[in-house]
């Protein structure tokens, strides 16, 4: 059987990473994608002894840089079979009526746009094949709002609305949508978050044990490898320690 080519999307660090790794060990090929062209380059130098690797440099956010990327792969890498939609991250934490405008069009720029600018490049040649898998990475805060929360909450609400419209109008050509909407996960999405602030960022994840991109990257391969007619449509997942948004019990 033909290796399945899968897309990510945030390859460089975190989630992104760790589904790499995981995929390339399980017979994949990879379309590395992120803007940090060295992690890139390391990445695939790694993971070109496992299989055959492309990168492609290019931030989600900005439309022509998507498509001017994605339009440049060739042969057998136009075939794309999984698209895994995982760029994307939080800034700042502050309530709305103070919040920073340059962090809200950042995230929303990021996390609904960019994953739209990608799919719609990747998903006419699945329906014309009558098959794939697409993957979103949503989160826990596309279900629940909290406190500063506000426009990233909105902007995963939007990933969780636009993965069920996906799942409806792809539903004729036989494309599978699994959403994974993960809680507390220990990467870099925190010091982003503090734009590196090293405490602020740790705090989250102190008193417990968080996720980490790991036990993403199982759910995914899991996902990917149910048989042809099982499709994995929607998943939350927490640390033990965690139980909703808000309420996470935490060691002294």
């Amino acid at each position: 059987m033909a290796k399945r080519i899968a897309l990510i999307t945030g390859a460089t660090a975190g989630i992104g990473e760790a589904i790499a790794r995981l995929l390339a060990a399980h017979d994949f090929k990879l379309i590395l994608c992120g803007r940090r062209a060295d992690r890139l380059q390391r990445l695939s130098e790694e993971l070109s002894h496992k299989t055959e690797v492309q990168t492609l440099v290019f931030d989600v956010r900005r439309r022509k840089e998507v498509s001017d990327a994605l339009q440049s792969l060739k042969g057998q890498w136009q075939k794309v079979d999984v698209l895994i939609n995982n760029a994307g991250g939080a800034h700042g934490l502050d309530p709305i009526q103070s919040g920073n405008v340059d962090d809200w069009e950042a995230m929303i720029d990021a996390n609904v746009k960019g994953l739209l600018y990608v799919s719609r490049e990747i998903l006419p040649g699945m329906v014309e094949r009558k098959s794939g898998h697409v993957i979103n990475i949503g989160s826990i805060a596309g279900r629940e709002v909290y406190a500063g929360g506000n426009v990233y909450c909105a902007s995963k609400f939007a990933v969780d609305a636009l993965s069920r419209g996906m799942r409806i109008d792809l539903n004729a050509a036989g494309v599978k949508v699994t959403q994974v909407n993960p809680g507390l996960v220990e990467t870099e999405f925190s010091k982003v978050r503090f734009k590196g602030d090293e405490a602020r960022a740790a705090a989250p994840y102190h008193g417990l044990q968080p996720l980490r991109g790991e036990d993403i990257a199982d759910l995914i391969l899991f996902a990917l490898t149910r048989p042809p007619h099982v499709v994995v449509a929607d998943l939350v997942v927490f640390p033990v320690a965690q139980a909703s948004a808000t309420v996470v019990k935490r060691e002294s």
